[in-house]
């Protein structure tokens, strides 16, 4: 089986790297052959990192090509999210691709459209992903809260594969840095800013003892009062920088938006044996509602109570480091999700 994978970016972009990337090989070897190509450069997301505009030509050349590929020599076109973001979906349906397709969503990105503050983007594109999910031979959802829309959008066929880890590459182990507790956050510098919400609950918690911030991926930081420290972030020693921290965070705001992600950073701490910190919002309370392998905190100081228990007892959090690894590697596994998905794109080609 041939296959067009339609993605957004290279594996610089996490969504395309998790979501596609990572399963290339495993797909090869049963049998499903997969072109990787990507609809935006390297040089856009590091632009958009930098907090630059992107270069308009660039865009527009980007989408040029997509609009040149050659989708009829394959068996199916493998879709994240959409063909020609920012455009309405009359023109989607024109340029995209007429070979049968299954469709991928990580994020809520239709609440970049129905939810936008311009009244002209909402009328023009507020119900153009739930064209791209109806039109769908599939609809990959990566949770229910997306697998909810596109059900209701008329889509005809709509399954679930949440976002999952390589835990080959996650080595869990008792040993830790030398010094301070570390509290630790990995991300991009689109998404540091979730990070302040919780800046005053890690300045009180290090008030009371040795404590130390490390955000992977962030950018600048600065934070008066805490040992903060923005480190770069890279594929190959991002898992190494996770063995580093002694819990992981993910705050988030309960919005629309952030109930679509995917939780993918607690699934990396919790593949690392590290306890978790994170709001109650979305696939985050799903991993940790039943409170095994971390911690839900919704306010400032539910935020300062988790962080500074898991500061002073050592033995909760080797305990819910090893909850957390048992789950990811049971359930949110590469392995595990690689047949089912070869399933889906053999389902969706079928004509």
């Amino acid at each position: 089986m041939r296959v067009l994978a339609l993605t957004r970016y290279t594996r610089l972009g996490a969504s395309s790297r998790l979501r596609f990337e990572q399963f290339v090989p495993g797909l090869a070897a049963a049998g499903i052959d997969v072109t990787i190509a990507p609809l935006l450069p390297d040089a856009f997301l590091r632009r958009r990192y930098a907090g630059r505009a992107p270069s308009l030509p660039a865009v527009a050349a980007a989408y040029a090509r997509r609009a040149l590929a050659r989708a009829g020599e394959f068996d199916l076109v493998w879709l994240e999210k959409e063909a020609f973001p920012w455009i309405p979906d009359l023109l989607e349906r024109a340029l995209g691709p007429a070979t049968p397709y299954v469709v991928d969503l990580d994020d809520a990105w239709f609440h970049r459209y129905d939810a936008h503050r311009s009244s002209l983007v909402r009328g023009l594109l507020g119900t153009k992903l739930d064209g791209v999910m109806r039109r769908a031979s599939i609809v990959v959802a990566g949770n229910p809260y997306i697998a909810d829309h596109a059900r209701a959008a008329g889509a005809r066929r709509v399954e679930i594969l949440p976002t999952v880890v390589d835990t080959s590459r996650y080595e869990p182990s008792a040993d830790r840095d030398p010094g301070p507790f570390t509290i630790g956050w990995i991300g991009t510098p689109l998404t540091a800013g979730y990070l302040d919400a919780i800046a005053p609950a890690v300045r009180e918690v290090a008030a009371g003892g040795s404590v130390r911030f490390r955000a992977v991926g962030a950018g600048a930081l600065a934070w008066d009062g805490v040992d903060a420290e923005a480190l770069p972030w890279s594929e190959g020693d991002e898992a190494r920088a996770i063995a580093r921290f002694d819990v992981g965070v993910m705050p988030l705001p309960d919005s629309p938006w952030e109930r679509g992600k995917c939780a993918y950073k607690l699934l990396q701490y919790m593949a690392s044996g590290r306890p978790v910190v994170a709001s109650p919002v979305g696939m985050n309370r799903d991993l940790l509602g039943d409170g095994r392998a971390g911690i839900l905190a919704d306010d400032h100081a539910s935020w300062v109570r988790a962080l500074a228990t898991l500061r002073d007892d050592g033995a909760l959090r080797a305990r819910m480091g090893r909850e957390g690894r048992a789950l990811v590697a049971s359930s949110y596994d590469l392995r595990f999700a690689l047949p089912r998905l070869a399933g889906i794109l053999r389902e969706g080609g079928k004509r």
